[in-house]
């Protein structure tokens, strides 16, 4: 009987290289199962089209066709989950099964939703917006239309001069004046006033008569024509 020629250390490790994957495949092949089957109503039996299976370890998800039939691949210890609107979800664990295939006719309960108002407000303030924008409008008058009207103020026949009158000159001839503009509060402030204002003229002279002797130095010292 002829064995065959030992393998070297390099031929070995190539060897459980090659065979590694296809141990896999085989062990994950054997884990898993095959589900189909149908969804409908639970009552009419009828059909349930587009209702969703997940699977829940790794959310993988199919649908079913028009006619409510599915299938999905899954491990054995997994949970699928059946979902469709309308409708209760259900749970359906696999429990471990030792089948290679499994053939289910899953019922869903449907669900009653009561919906409560619904406030279609697309493309419109809010209501609080609107009682703001009522409240600040301004409101025509209350008044009748057949009030009588008043006439408007007469205008006055000559103009009106608004400047106060200025007060007189104290002269020898009126000796009350002179006496009032002498002692009185109001005759020292203007009198003030006066002195004020004659310091400052004769302070504008000062500057102005400054200004043109500078200049007509200036004028003086740039001439050069008896050079």
């Amino acid at each position: 009987m002829l064995f065959p020629p030992p393998l070297s250390p390099a031929g070995r490790v190539r060897f459980l290289l090659l065979l590694a994957p296809l141990l896999l495949l085989a062990g994950l092949a054997a884990g898993q199962v095959r589900v189909t089957g149908r969804i409908s109503e639970e009552g009419s039996r009828r059909p349930i089209p587009g209702a969703s299976i997940t699977v829940r370890r790794t959310q993988l998800a199919v649908v079913a066709d028009a006619s409510g039939d599915f299938g999905v691949t899954a491990q054995r210890t997994d949970t699928l989950i059946f979902r469709a609107v309308g409708f209760k979800a259900r749970q359906l664990p696999l429990g471990g099964t030792g089948l290679s295939q499994l053939v289910v006719q899953i019922r869903l309960r449907p669900d009653t939703v009561q919906l409560g108002e619904v406030r279609i407000t697309e493309g419109r303030p809010d209501q609080e917006l609107i009682d703001r924008a009522l409240r600040n409008i301004k409101r025509p008058s209350t008044a009748p239309t057949s009030a009588v009207k008043r006439p408007p103020a007469p205008k006055p026949m000559f103009p009106v001069d608004s400047a106060a009158p200025k007060a007189p000159t104290p002269t020898l001839a009126s000796p009350v004046s002179l006496l009032y503009e002498k002692f009185s509060r109001a005759g020292k402030e203007r009198e003030k006033m006066r002195e004020i204002e004659a310091e400052e003229a004769a302070q504008q002279a000062a500057k102005k008569a400054l200004q043109e002797r500078r200049r007509y130095n200036r004028n003086f010292k740039d001439n050069r024509g008896y050079e």
